[in-house]
């Protein structure tokens, strides 16, 4: 079996943790792992098939040999490393948001647009975790059926904000267990105890930047600009893994045991649906796994083709890393 040169940049990181974790966990075929960071970083090691790593700082000369180079690191390093990766030989898959929209970057989720990758510059971006799950839930009905409208509510996990979120969640949660009140570590309010209608910047139009990421990377990897989508992304005081509430209106009448079948034929998809014996997904069960899972299913009081349903997955693995080794294991097939 060829094996292969692996950099992951943002080694150190929370996704960057999980992405190496899902190499090994995954068996992916490496020759050699690098594992890329800050200079603040210098001098800590990671774990990696029984082996401990010295993380290296982040330079330009990073990437000679390197076959792929997975990046999560924020969207500044993406910019300013990424084609000096590409340069250097190696396919660049990137987590951050700062080459999806981009026309001539492929934006992949295997189970639903590996074709994608047939036309790439080297680069192949990684979709925002609450868009990853959606779309793997969303491609069988959309086939089927031409989805026409999708009305999104998020309830994200505060890992999509990072390590210090979750030990800001847990230290604000101690706090007003023991004080009866919280101060706010990491977000713009305390999260302990509260909901925040809120991730990323307010734009002009009165949707965050992570609610248009939503809308316009559906359209994109779905490959169907026509869709009416609108969202509403929420950080509540859930360590790992996003759910989502979900309404589609489709062209073609689906019932539930219709949707339901396709699911259960859909890649990377489990259905738990037996709400009358309290099963359906939540974080709890989700988290540290690999699917999306998908419940509540049922037809939709508001729109004549409608229907409405519950999406759950960890956004580490499927949101994030999972989804990066997915694309290269998809090029290595190729």
């Amino acid at each position: 079996m060829k094996t292969y040169v692996v950099a992951v940049v943002g080694a150190t990181g929370l996704v960057g943790t999980e992405m190496i974790q899902t190499l090994e966990r995954r068996g992916f075929p490496v020759k050699k792992l690098i594992a890329l960071a800050s200079e603040k970083s210098k001098g800590r090691y990671v774990s990696f098939n029984g082996e401990s790593i010295a993380v290296e700082v982040l330079t330009d000369a990073s990437f000679a040999g390197v076959d792929f180079a997975l990046f999560s690191a924020g969207g500044a390093i993406s910019e300013r490393f990424a084609p000096s990766a590409v340069r250097h030989g190696a396919i660049v898959i990137d987590n951050t948001s700062f080459f999806r929209m981009h026309k001539d970057v492929p934006l992949v989720v295997p189970e639903v647009n590996v074709h994608a990758l047939k036309k790439h510059n080297g680069i192949i971006a990684n979709p925002n975790c609450s868009t990853a799950q959606l779309v793997v839930a969303l491609k069988a009905i959309h086939d089927a059926a031409k989805i026409t409208r999708i009305v999104i509510s998020t309830y994200q996990s505060v890992s999509g904000a990072g390590k210090l979120a979750m030990s800001g969640l847990e230290a604000e949660a101690q706090e007003h267990l023991t004080t009866g009140k919280s101060e706010t570590k990491v977000f713009a309010h305390p999260i302990a105890f509260n909901l925040i209608p809120q991730i990323d910047k307010f734009e002009a139009n009165g949707y965050t930047k992570e609610e248009m990421k939503m809308i316009q990377e559906t359209k994109k990897i779905l490959g169907d600009d026509t869709i009416q989508i609108t969202a509403t992304c929420v950080r509540v005081p859930v360590l790992v893994s996003h759910s989502e509430s979900v309404v589609i209106e489709t062209e073609k009448k689906v019932t539930p045991d219709e949707f339901r079948a396709m699911l259960t034929q859909s890649e990377g998809v489990v259905v738990v649906d037996d709400p009358s014996n309290g099963r359906y997904p939540m974080p709890l069960h989700t988290a540290a796994t690999d699917p999306v899972y998908v419940g509540r299913i049922r037809e939709d009081l508001a729109f004549e083709n409608g229907l409405s349903m519950w999406i759950v997955s960890d956004n580490l693995r499927k949101g994030a890393a999972l989804n990066a080794v997915q694309i290269a294991e998809a090029m290595i097939q190729k």
